[in-house]
């Protein structure tokens, strides 16, 4: 259940390309925990860090929160929705969901609010990702629902939820759980999607609260 935040850790510590040593559990899940946290494996004691983010998730979220994918701004920073013109955190802080902006181990910590990717591969838009990613990357978040056991799932953006669950899919709670956990699903934080207001973006994650 630690591996990871020790992982995230790791990531935080090296740069995209370097190359670690590791001996991680035999384990059915630690694939999707290496893919999480943002490396490649080489071989069985090798893996390259990539320029992403790493997942920061746990035991005990009452909230866990899945992105579409980094940007390029986020994976340099180092933690989800670092763009300049990007809502989440100012939503996120007002709404009661964190307590501390752009600080994803805090809100793991102290606010019991965990962070994923649908996509782990960092781009400089979504435009440039394929439905076949967020098909496989909503798999993977569902393994990683089903084994720490969120009661809820915030996903921030509707393209992924769209291209990989339900082409149909509205805004709010969804009909359907994901992974055993209830779905909500609400519009981009980004600054391109200019037609949904700050206060609006509050009301959805308020809204998402409501469900835990």
């Amino acid at each position: 259940m630690r591996l990871p935040v020790a992982l995230a850790r790791l990531h935080w510590a090296t740069a995209p390309g370097d190359v670690v040593e590791w001996a991680l559990p035999s384990i059915a899940r630690v694939d999707d925990v290496v893919v999480g946290a943002g490396f490649e494996a080489v071989d069985d004691r090798w893996a390259r860090r990539l320029r992403t983010l790493p997942d920061t998730v746990g035991p005990g979220m009452r909230v866990l929160v899945c992105g579409l994918n980094p940007s390029l701004v986020a994976a340099d920073a180092g933690f989800g929705f670092a763009g300049a013109t990007n809502r989440f955190w100012p939503a996120a802080i007002q709404a009661g969901l964190v307590t501390r902006p752009r600080d994803p181990l805090h809100a793991l910590r102290a606010d019991s609010v965990g962070m994923t990717d649908l996509v782990k591969r960092a781009t400089p838009g979504t435009k440039d990702l394929t439905p076949s990613e967020y098909r496989w990357g909503a798999e993977r978040v569902e393994r990683l629902v089903r084994w720490l056991r969120p009661p809820l799932v915030l996903f921030v953006g509707m393209e992924g939820w769209r291209a990989a669950i339900d082409r149909h899919g509205r805004p709010g709670v969804q009909p359907s759980t994901f992974g055993g956990a209830r779905a909500y699903v609400m519009p981009s934080t980004s600054g391109l999607n200019a037609h949904v207001q700050l206060p609006a973006l509050i009301e959805h994650m308020q809204a998402a609260l409501g469900q835990v």
